[in-house]
């Protein structure tokens, strides 16, 4: 349920058209529905403005369609699934019109929304090797409804193509910064920038970069201001928290 059929039943109080105690009972029926491997929470976008997506790693095909299926019983127009891999998502298209990106690992199904948000969500990367998240956060804030302005392989290594396109980063409402190694892609948009930084660090780089650590501290004890990170190769929080930043009016 969201907040429009939720308003909707309001209305209908209103008007005499429900009665509370079939209001009541309708809204209490809807908040999560239960298949026994999950409990399917059908009032997230009431709560949170979102509604709840799918994590598929360690999730069987069976598991996948069964979750989808509940969602789109209740009406969910978009669906989302995350770090799904490419054989488990070879099954589940097989039963749904699953649109599956490789690189991200994503697997989408509805149509994209409109742009609703203020402004641009920047998706900036140090590597080429740093896709894989940079398009997990990216397809996250477009299913959020968000314009998104992909940045790749502009780090520090060559500092001059970043600056090629400073403009960008001088328009963009969020600016989501991936990197690998030391991550320091981050504290240098983090300097330029007028806009929250969000610093995802990425499990790219040689032995001492610990998986991922190295970049993660790095950006913690960024000297940038407004800046903030969020775990190791989170592609898909960067994009939420964006986009969440993106959709705050006045």
């Amino acid at each position: 349920m969201n907040k429009q059929d939720t308003l909707d039943i309001l209305k209908k109080i209103q008007t005499g058209e429900v009665s509370p105690e079939d209001a009541l009972l309708k809204l209490r029926s809807e908040p999560f529905e239960d298949l026994g491997y999950a409990k399917v929470d059908h009032h997230r976008e009431l709560r949170r403005g979102v509604p709840e997506v799918i994590y598929g790693a360690k999730k069987t095909p069976e598991q996948i369609i069964g979750i989808t299926g509940a969602m789109l019983g209740k009406g969910q127009k978009l669906i989302l699934i995350t770090r799904l891999p490419s054989e488990v998502a070879e099954v589940v298209e097989k039963s749904l019109p699953l649109k599956y990106h490789k690189v991200a690992q994503i697997g989408i199904i509805g149509e994209m929304p409109e742009p609703s948000g203020i402004g641009k969500i920047v998706i900036a990367t140090g590597g080429t090797s740093d896709m894989p998240v940079a398009e997990e956060a990216a397809l996250t804030a477009e299913a959020l409804g968000n314009e998104v302005v992909r940045l790749y392989d502009v780090g520090v290594a060559g500092f001059h193509r970043l600056l090629s396109s400073l403009d960008i980063i001088m328009n963009a409402q969020v600016i989501v910064s991936i990197a690998g190694m030391e991550g320091a892609l981050t504290s240098v948009i983090g300097g330029l920038a007028d806009c929250p930084v969000i610093g995802v660090p990425t499990s790219v780089g040689y032995g001492a970069s610990f998986g991922g650590i190295s970049a993660l501290l790095s950006m913690l004890n960024s000297c940038a201001s407004g800046v903030s990170v969020v775990n190791i190769d989170n592609g898909f929080g960067a994009g939420y928290l964006a986009s969440i930043i993106n959709h705050q009016r006045r």
